[in-house]
This record gives C-alpha cells, structure tokens and sequence, in this order.
C-alpha cells in the first residue's frame, strides 16, 4: 500500500529545500510523492502569458530568460557529479525552449495551460535527478498519463483510478514514486489543470483512486490551527478533525488546506494527515471518517465576499420567487455561500463576482436587488448538535460589540457562520479566539 505525500511550492523552493525533501520522503515506507512548482515559478509562467496574450514578445522573452537563469543558478547548487548536471541542464534548456517557442505563433488559451504546467514538470524531473545522483531508486510518474478532467472540468475518478493503478503496475518492486501535483489532462486530451490549489487536490485523487492508507499535506504550519495565526497572536493546532468540519474550515478560509481536497478522500474514506515539514515530529492534524468530540473546535474566515439583498417588487416572496432567484445565479454558474430570508426579501452572498454584472441585470427584472461588498464570511466549526442549547449565544456573546450584516446557524450541526464588513474581521477573531478559546 503506497502512502501519498504532497509538499508545496517551498518545499521545492531552492536546492536546499530539495535536498532536504530526502529526509522526509526517503524510509522503508511505499509511498507517491506530489510535488508542486518551486515557489514563484507559476507566478512567473503566468507573467510569461500575459505578455504573449499582450503581443509584448520581446518582454516575454525576457521573462523567459530571467526564469531560465533562476533555474541555472539552482541547478548548479543542486547537484555535484558532472553527468547530474548535464542532464539538468538539458532538462532546463528543453523546457525554456518549449516555452521560446509560443514567441513565434499566435498565443491562446489551450497554449496558456501547457505553459503552465513547466513548473510541476521541471520540480518533480529535478528532484528524481538529485534522487538518481544519490544512489536512491524513484520512478519519475508523468501525471499527464493518469490525471483527467471531464467535461464539466471535474476529475475523473474513475479514470484517474483505472490508468493511475496501471502506471504503478509497469514498475514491480519500486516503492518510489513522484509526480505532478495540479496538471492533467482535459476530455480532449489537451493539457489542462486542476486550478490553483490543485496540487492539494491531486494527491487526494491520487489517494482515494489507489486507496491508500494516508494522504499526508506537508506544509509549513504544524496542521490546522483553531484560528488564523496570521491575525490573531495565540493559536492552537486541532489533532482531529472529520472529514466535515475540515471541510467546512478550509471552504470558509483556512488557507493550510484546498477546500477541493477534502471530497475525494471522504468518498474512498482515506484519512488526510496536515504536516509541518519544520516540525515533522509533531502530531499535525489527522482528518478522517471519526466522532469528534462535542463542541466549537476552530473558526476560518472568507474574505472578497459580496452579499445581495434581493426584495420582491410583486407579492410577499411570490411562489416561485426563490426559484426565480436561484436559477439566475445557476444560468451564470455562480455558487451561493449564505443565505438568509424573510417576509418580503433574501439575502445571500457570493465569493465570485466575475458573473456579478450579468446576475445583477437579471434579479434587477424581478426585484430590487442592493449589494454590499468588501464583506468577511466567518464560519465558527466544530460538533454542534441541534438539540443543544448555547453555541449560538456563545458565538453571539463574543461579536456583541460587532455589528453583524448575516447570521446563519441550522443548516449544519458543524458550522454557524455570520457576514460582518471586512474592516471588523480582526476584531472580530479576535473576540471569538478571547471568548471560545480563553486567549486574551
């Protein structure tokens, strides 16, 4: 049974980060490695795009260039034996001049995916070198081979599993693997990806399409914290989570964890381990198919959010009203992350405005619609049964001196969430960390 370990974009940072990913990865346990672009490099690639999207060749060229020297530099300090370093500097000189190539044609879409996808092909190939230079055994699995996407572009399970499982098969007796975290493929067969954060998501696929034991997220936070430690100057990390509340944690804003990981691991019921590549002894967080204990465990908030107050101009919330207002953000694919109603109107938010002009002109024919943005989404998360009285007068007691613009509470017994205006989103962590959690 292979384990699946994902390290990010700092773990593959530098060639001292690199060289350090052995002492993590290399040990008598099977297990796939998924590697994410070294850090910067995605940025960069998409700075490369923008210039070909510009017409602006010459800056893009540059671009290139200043990306290439980048990698040169880590590649000298990456690898001691000659032979190493020839074959990486091959490597690197084959893929930046793939990338010199999209200075010479018309530039599109398809072709902005294909390059972006260097980063993860360029990190996973170095690190199987440095492997190679070491004497250690790996096998160098090309994600483009088993990761797919369908039509709809979400992954397909199904594939994913049946030609997954068929690559490991050519290599008996390995029990080293690395590949690509975020590339795939589309129905088409074209180079595509799974959106940024997608490296998390690949290695949940990975484990839920081979069953693996573990999926293990190595980051550099010692697992999933009770709130943002960037905003509040105590926390504590939570050693279990289900699979729910960790759901529910990393959709409403905790950044350690793609909120897309989660589902494919529920589904297999593959347990997902969040680990501290600076800490690697600590417990970290295991998320799994468990009863938690009773209670609030931690609190996430979602910035960038917009809320629309939706009234009916007919009568009081007419039949088919609401109908009317959902299939208006269903027609521009828009999902809704609260809402709340009364007699005469519905107020709901959206962390998308990219649809928001074409939704507002819609709901503007059958309502009066008003729109408040620059707004925090704050969802407080644990084991909160129904048939309990006081968690939501807890949470209220803590944001008594904040004015809140949504409350929503009962259509989960593992979250209460509420809307407040981004320029009260620390005071207002900062409340719930003093009042759930006794940090002062």
């Amino acid at each position: 049974m292979l384990l699946v370990l994902k390290f990010g974009g700092t773990s593959v940072g530098s060639a001292q980060r690199i060289k350090d990913l052995v002492k993590l990865t290399v040990n008598a346990t099977p297990k796939i490695v998924v590697l994410s672009a070294m850090s910067g490099t995605t940025n960069s690639l998409l700075e490369i795009c923008n210039s070909l999207f510009a017409k602006n060749v010459e800056q893009a060229k540059t671009q290139i260039e200043v990306l290439k020297q980048k990698y040169i530099t880590e590649i000298n300090l990456l690898y001691s034996k000659p032979e190493s370093l020839e074959k990486a500097n091959q490597l690197i000189q084959t893929h930046f001049n793939y990338l010199l190539s999209f200075t010479m044609d018309m530039f599109t879409s398809n072709e902005e995916k294909a390059i972006l996808a260097q980063g993860e092909l360029l990190s996973t190939a170095m690190f199987h070198y440095y492997l190679e230079e070491t004497g250690v055994k790996s096998v160098l699995l090309p994600a483009l081979n088993f990761m797919r996407i369908d039509a709809n572009e979400e992954p397909d399970l199904n594939s994913i599993e049946k030609n997954c499982l068929a690559e490991i098969k050519k290599y008996p007796g390995h029990n080293l693997f690395i590949t690509q975290g975020y590339i795939c493929r589309n129905e088409f067969g074209e180079i595509d990806n799974l959106k940024r954060g997608g490296s998390d998501y690949t290695a949940s696929l990975i484990g839920a399409a081979i069953r693996s034991p573990e999926v293990q997220i190595w980051t550099d936070i010692d697992g999933m914290h009770n709130n943002d430690p960037r905003i509040v100057s105590k926390t504590h990390p939570i050693h279990q989570l289900s699979f729910d509340e960790a759901a529910e944690l990393a959709y409403f804003g905790a950044k350690i964890l793609h909120p897309t990981c989660i589902l494919p691991a529920q589904k297999r019921n593959v347990p997902v381990r969040l680990k501290n590549t600076l800490q690697p002894d600590a417990l970290g967080t295991i998320i799994a198919n468990i009863n938690t204990q009773e209670g609030i465990k931690a609190v996430a908030a979602k910035d960038g959010i917009t809320a629309l107050s939706i009234k009916s101009e007919r009568m009081l919330l007419a039949h088919g009203f609401l109908r009317a207002v959902f299939e208006v953000f269903e027609r521009h694919k828009t999902s809704i992350d609260m809402i709340t109603t009364s007699e005469v109107a519905v107020s709901l938010t959206i962390d998308n405005g990219l649809n928001l002009a074409g939704i507002l002109k819609e709901l503007r024919e059958i309502a009066h619609v008003e729109i408040e943005e620059n707004q925090t989404i704050i969802c407080i998360v644990g084991q909160l049964p129904k048939n309990k009285a006081g968690y939501a007068y807890k949470v209220l007691e803590c944001l008594k001196d904040i004015p809140l613009r949504m409350v929503s509470y009962g259509g989960s017994i593992n979250n209460i969430s509420v809307l407040v205006n981004s320029e009260s989103k620390k005071e207002a962590l900062m409340a719930l960390n003093k009042g759930l959690f006794n940090y002062n």
